[in-house]
């Protein structure tokens, strides 16, 4: 199987690293040290070796280090699919990101080509209880793993419905001035349907059968307003004639903006959303792990895995298995806790660093085992 992990990082005036360097290998990086070390802020730069705006959602202007604002710096040396890229990824005085593979510019969507990369962080702990904005965020990282274009799709959808909203919220009644959006809308609307049902048909598949110490989570996809029309011309039909409801509403009624991703517990029968919490953490590292499984297959390597504080919610048992399933898929996942206690159970089937605050600086220390 090939392979898909980091052998080198090096972080520039990243959040609170000044200067931070780490050499590595395939295994899995587990990383403890105080809260409020730096530890979190080392996993947000690798999440963003893949395209968007990284684990944390932050602007590039709030990524550098303060109070210095000179900009920051992340270089990589990325083993993909029997191939070494180096990546520079950084910003200057608070411009937008900008990314360099093997010396040459490239597009944010160009990382998608060559790696893989998913995460876990405390703040999706809520996911299945809080608003459906998240989980359709949740929904649509998995996806662009499987499909990288469908940011792309994401993207020309907002920017259609953005000005179809516009028109309506001036209530603009002239129909000749919504058939080109509505048709951009429809093709898009359509193909974002589309690879949301093929991946959550995909990660069924992936559960399905795997033995592993987490809940298998069930999946569907509810819409606000029913069902989506099957087909383009349908579609247009149907935003054609609730033009006289969205008007009166100011805003888009109908469309894979208003899809709702719901879980629920197999082998109980439970609504995610009922579930204890630690019911629903494990849920959500099913999910992560059938992913990772998932895209071994299609990709061909398992993805990069970055899980923050990932022993929150697991009790050892669960925690030991974690760690074993994450060995048996290969993958190099990137896990922060506050203590080495926490990844005792890994021992050398792992690398271990620790994060320090030195002189208001992130120091990091490979330790060996």
């Amino acid at each position: 199987m090939a392979g898909l992990y980091l052998s080198e990082l090096k972080l520039s005036h990243f959040r609170s690293h000044l200067g931070s360097a780490l050499q590595l290998d395939p295994r899995p990086v587990a990383i403890h040290g105080d809260n409020g070390s730096g530890k979190t802020n080392l996993i947000e730069a690798v999440s963003l070796i893949s395209p968007g705006r990284g684990l944390r959602r932050a602007a590039a202007q709030d990524m550098g280090r303060q109070p210095e604002a000179l900009g920051w710096k992340l270089r990589g040396v990325l083993h993909s699919l029997h191939q070494v890229h180096e990546l520079e990824i950084w910003s200057e005085g608070g411009a937008a990101r900008q990314t360099r593979i093997d010396g040459k510019p490239a597009a944010q969507v160009a990382l998608a080509r060559i790696a893989r990369v998913l995460w876990l962080i405390p703040s999706m702990d809520r996911l299945w209880i809080e608003g459906a904005e998240g989980r359709r965020r949740f929904l649509d990282r998995m996806v662009m793993s499987f499909v990288p274009d469908h940011a792309d799709v994401t993207l020309a959808y907002e920017k259609a419905m953005r000005e179809r909203n516009r028109l309506l919220k001036d209530q603009v009644r002239d129909g000749h001035w919504y058939v080109a959006l509505e048709r951009q809308m429809a093709e898009a609307g359509l193909a974002i349907q589309a690879n949301r049902q093929r991946v959550i048909d995909r990660l069924a598949q992936a559960q399905e059968g795997a033995a592993t110490a987490f809940p298998a989570a069930d999946l569907t996809l509810e819409m606000a307003e029913g069902a989506l029309p099957d087909g383009e011309a349908e579609y247009r039909d149907a935003l054609s004639e609730g033009r006289r409801r969205d008007l009166a509403a100011g805003r888009t009624l109908l469309g894979p903006h208003r899809a709702d991703l719901q879980g629920v517990y197999a082998a109980k029968g439970v609504a995610a959303k009922d579930c204890s919490t630690g019911e629903q953490k494990a849920l959500l590292v099913s999910l992560i792990l059938a992913n990772g499984r998932a895209l071994r297959e299609d990709f061909g390597a398992p993805p990069i895995l970055l899980l923050d504080e990932v022993a929150a919610h697991l009790d050892a048992g669960r925690r030991a298995a974690l760690y074993d399933e994450i060995c048996a898929l290969g993958s190099q996942a990137w896990m922060t806790g506050t203590g080495p206690e926490l990844f005792a159970e890994l021992g050398a089937r792992a690398q271990h660093v620790e994060v320090r605050e030195t002189a208001g600086a992130s120091e990091v220390v490979q330790v060996g085992i």
